[in-house]
């Protein structure tokens, strides 16, 4: 039986990640198995962002998130900041709009293309803390967690959506499931660690503490239970089919 340090699961994220892949058995034969499909899946990057932002704009409490003027964003504003009038106003042409899709193709590519290093960790861990209201960002824009959750399960369905449209082999196309399935539970679990009170005691006498948000208690767990839930379906519907 391995220790695993509560603390520094919650004050060093290389560790946090080293023990949240290591459960669900995240490695180097994931690693290989989105290779082997990146060249097949990047042409599926486009109708996931659309797809994406299409379902982001059926609801008010997400779409309002894009009339605020976003960290990174040089583009034209109005007096308040606002990027459109109103939530009527905003399109899904509008230069913001097509920014953020930008940003989320290079995420998916980035994802694609690794490589799967520390630069990695660090870029997935910078993904969810600039949707939090930490202190060094330079806009305030802060999106609860139950639409993170979502978003990523909305995400990861049209991603294998997509994946079984590719009509691969049955040892590949079961392989990339698996990979990308417990890769975007990884991604999930870096938001969880700035929504959550876990671990806030462990952080508070930590010089490097992260900021944590008021809500989700023990949502790293069942992060955890769920995903490694989905994963063993996932194997045993490739072993069966």
């Amino acid at each position: 039986m391995e220790h695993i340090d509560r603390t520094q699961l919650y004050t060093d994220s290389d560790y946090r990640f080293g023990y949240v892949s290591k459960f669900m058995e995240f490695g180097a034969d994931d690693i290989e198995a989105i290779k082997a499909v990146a060249e097949q899946v990047r042409p599926l990057v486009p109708v996931v962002v659309d797809a994406v932002y299409d379902k982001l704009f059926k609801f008010d409490i997400t779409k309002k998130h894009f009339l605020p003027k976003n960290e990174g964003f040089q583009g034209p504003t109005d007096g308040e900041g606002k990027v459109a009038d109103s939530l009527e106003d905003l399109t899904i042409d509008n230069p913001q709009i097509k920014f953020r899709k930008d940003f989320l193709s290079k995420y998916l590519n980035r994802l694609l293309n690794g490589p799967y290093d520390e630069k990695m960790l660090k870029y997935l861990d910078w993904v969810a803390k600039i949707h939090t209201d930490t202190p060094t960002k330079k806009s305030k824009i802060s999106v609860d967690y139950i639409h993170v959750n979502a978003l990523m399960g909305y995400v990861e369905s049209t991603l294998v959506g997509g994946l079984l449209s590719l009509n691969l082999d049955r040892e590949t196309e079961s392989a990339a499931l698996l990979a990308f399935n417990k890769l975007l539970w990884i991604q999930n679990d870096f938001f969880a660690k700035y929504y959550c009170k876990d671990g806030v005691e462990e952080q508070s006498v930590s010089s490097t503490c992260p900021f944590v948000g008021p809500t989700c208690q023990n949502t790293s767990m069942i992060t955890l239970v769920v995903a490694a839930a989905a994963a063993w379906a996932g194997f045993m519907y490739a072993k069966h089919t």
